[in-house]
């Protein structure tokens, strides 16, 4: 049996004195915070951990303490500075002292954070993530989703209890407008370690209706500036850069964009911008719509101005005409009068020895003659008068057929008689071969619009009164 033992306790005390020789000041030390707890009394405790940088695996761990008398002053410090919460999963920049207990072992003593060095951190991971992302060519892809003109079937992901979904949704149902929207919500945890999963199983569930909703919403109500670092992780970014349906985010944040920001269709601010830029949307399409209508107005009545001043000139020019007509009748009837006068001159001059009833009969045939060729003129003259007005109650009358055609033919007035138009992509469809199976059309009625989605295409060819169907599959 040897004399010369130690106990444990002695064993772990001259441990604790030589560490205490060898570490007598705190050193700066860079690990990833693996856990962290605090306890009823305010003292937190914390796992540290380095890990491989090419295969994660764990190189190093030690236990860490920060007493509450430390803690209530450190942790306000770091989340305010930093703009995250003090949490698991931080690279963080720690000053401690090294610390062995007979009973509880070596562990670290925490008394300061450097949050400029988690900052720098995070701001890197952030670009990591941006930067794997750009590589991958799916940063930009929801951007490039086509917005639907009138985006009425809104799927959002938010919390059930949140305020700022509560003001989302009482600004779209009750504006002012009567815009009618339907929504849809697929509760998710918006802050804290499970926010990344949750958000993201919402969205598999949107994606199950994906070919009914239009667009998704990502909204959350206000909170810490700590509670938006789910936002910047590489899942929940790759997942809504890559929906099939344009994401808008209103994440309650102005200073700083994450990377779910970046990748969505459009970022706004808050939940009452997201509510603001749907009805926007709805804004456009009237003012498009008013537009068109005054465009289609003042066609019309330039159409109608143009035509009245064709009818006024051709008045004008016709005027003129009659009264040459006129002026040549009565030239062409006063040379007659002279070459009948001076042949009857001539007549009873060589004629002697004709008797005087004979001269009685030519001047009584002279006159006769005179008078129905005054008759002729007088009758041609009131034809020629009454031709104009005639002739401008036609083109009146043409005029007003033309005025009802145009009403009738107004496409408020088509509509009301059970017509439709149909539109894609904001243009009339004409031809069924314009369109393929899956697109979005838009039928507008005298009072609303329909959206549908194509499943079956019958187009025609040549006479539509008698054409074969030719199914496009």
């Amino acid at each position: 049996m040897q004399e010369d033992h130690l106990t444990l306790f002695e064993l772990n005390s001259l441990i604790k004195g030589n560490i205490k020789k060898a570490f007598p000041d705190s050193f700066w030390v860079v690990a990833e915070i693996s856990e962290l707890k605090i306890n009823y009394s305010g003292h937190c405790y914390l796992e540290l951990v380095e890990k491989d940088t090419e295969n994660q695996t764990l190189k190093a761990k030690a236990r860490a303490t920060i007493w509450s008398s430390y803690f209530r002053m450190i942790q306000p410090y770091f989340e305010t500075t930093a703009h995250v919460e003090l949490t698991a999963g931080l690279m963080v920049m720690v000053k401690a002292s090294v610390e062995f207990h007979e009973l509880y072992g070596f562990s670290l003593n925490i008394t300061d954070i450097e949050p400029r060095y988690t900052l720098g951190e995070l701001a890197r991971q952030k670009q990591e993530v941006i930067n794997r992302l750009m590589q991958e060519g799916v940063f930009d892809l929801n951007k490039q989703t086509d917005f639907p003109r009138l985006p009425q079937k809104i799927a959002v992901i938010s919390s059930e209890t949140a305020a700022g979904y509560g003001d989302f949704k009482d600004q779209l149902l009750n504006n002012p407008y009567n815009y009618v929207f339907y929504i849809k919500l697929f509760p998710a945890v918006m802050q804290g370690e499970d926010a990344e999963t949750s958000i993201i199983s919402a969205m598999e569930r949107v994606f199950e209706y994906e070919s009914f909703f239009d667009t998704l919403v990502i909204i959350r109500g206000g909170g810490a500036q700590s509670d938006l670092s789910c936002f910047n992780n590489y899942l929940l970014a790759s997942h809504i850069a890559q929906f099939s349906l344009p994401v808008l985010t209103g994440i309650g944040h102005e200073q700083d964009e994450t990377v779910a920001d970046m990748v969505a269709h459009t970022r706004l601010k808050t939940p009452t911008a997201v509510a603001e830029f749907l009805l926007a949307k709805y804004h456009e399409e009237e003012n498009f719509q008013y537009e068109l209508s005054s465009s289609l107005t003042e066609a019309s009545l330039s159409i109608l101005n143009n035509q009245n001043n064709r009818l006024t000139k051709l008045a004008y020019a016709i005027k003129p005409l009659i009264q040459s007509v006129v002026e040549s009748s009565k030239k062409r009837l006063a040379i007659a009068f002279v070459m009948i006068k001076s042949g009857a001159q001539k007549l009873l001059t060589g004629a002697h020895n004709k008797s005087a009833l004979m001269q009685i009969k030519m001047e009584s045939s002279s006159k006769h003659f005179l008078l129905q060729k005054n008759h002729i003129v007088s009758i041609l003259r009131s034809k020629l008068v009454n031709v104009v007005p005639v002739y401008i109650k036609q083109q009146n009358h043409a005029l007003d057929i033309f005025t009802n055609r145009n009403h009738y033919n107004d496409p408020q007035n088509i509509l009301k008689r059970g017509y439709s138009i149909t539109l894609f992509k904001g243009k009339p469809v004409k031809d069924a071969a314009s369109v393929k199976k899956g697109d979005l059309v838009d039928t507008v009625l005298h009072r609303g619009k329909i959206q549908s989605r194509v499943t079956e295409i019958e187009a025609w060819e040549g006479n539509t009164h008698s054409c074969l169907p030719i199914k496009s599959g």
